[in-house]
């Protein structure tokens, strides 16, 4: 079996709700957030995941992932792994994109970085590290993070610069799977929130 990796969002917090950059700041979930974790961990016990025997499983170390991991039925058998943080977004942290498009036009975090924060090299650096890790072995992985090292996970999964994220929107407790096909690095499944609809 070649090695799949499974992408979670952590559950919906105050900040993400609202649009802001949330990075390095520990903001909690929402109960909405809670719920949805739980729904996941419901979905993942079922057919055809079957609880996921077997599989390795990290969480960013932040509390809305981490959180979001316990909830979901996965805390017991997770490692926290500081390369799975969010974005350092350094001086835009806890901006919108309307309000740092308002100081700085035409800024795109794919293209710019943050100013006093991670480079897009940096955070491709960070992410490359991660699918080493879980091409590493015949063993799928199980990640609980957050919405930009996810996107850029994907996007160096597939072999694309790590600019590919800008296109791949991901929702909070949402589930994604990276696999493989004729032999190449591909997309399963992607940003699937069908959990949170029961």
């Amino acid at each position: 079996m070649a090695p799949r990796i499974l992408l979670a969002r952590h559950g919906q917090t105050a900040w993400s709700k609202l649009g802001k950059h949330t990075g390095r700041t520990d903001v909690p979930l929402l109960d909405e957030g809670r719920r949805g974790a739980k729904l996941l961990g419901e979905r993942l016990a079922g057919e055809p995941w079957n609880a996921l025997p077997g599989v390795e499983v990290r969480t960013s170390p932040l509390s809305r992932a981490s959180e979001s991991c316990d909830l979901a039925g996965f805390g017991g058998r997770a490692e926290p792994w500081d390369l799975l943080m969010e974005w350092d977004y350094g001086d835009y942290e806890g901006m919108t994109p309307a309000e740092i498009q308002a100081v700085r036009p035409g800024w795109l975090i794919w293209r710019d970085g943050v100013p006093g924060g991670e480079s897009v090299a940096d955070i491709a650096a960070r992410a490359d590290e991660v699918v080493a890790w879980a091409r590493s072995a015949e063993r799928d992985v199980l990640v609980f993070a957050h919405g930009h090292i996810l996107r850029t996970l994907a996007a160096r999964w597939l072999g694309f610069e790590a600019s590919f994220g800008a296109r791949i929107r991901l929702e909070p407790t949402s589930l994604s799977v990276l696999g493989w096909a004729y032999g190449a690095p591909a997309l399963e499944r992607w940003n699937d929130t069908g959990h949170l609809e029961a």
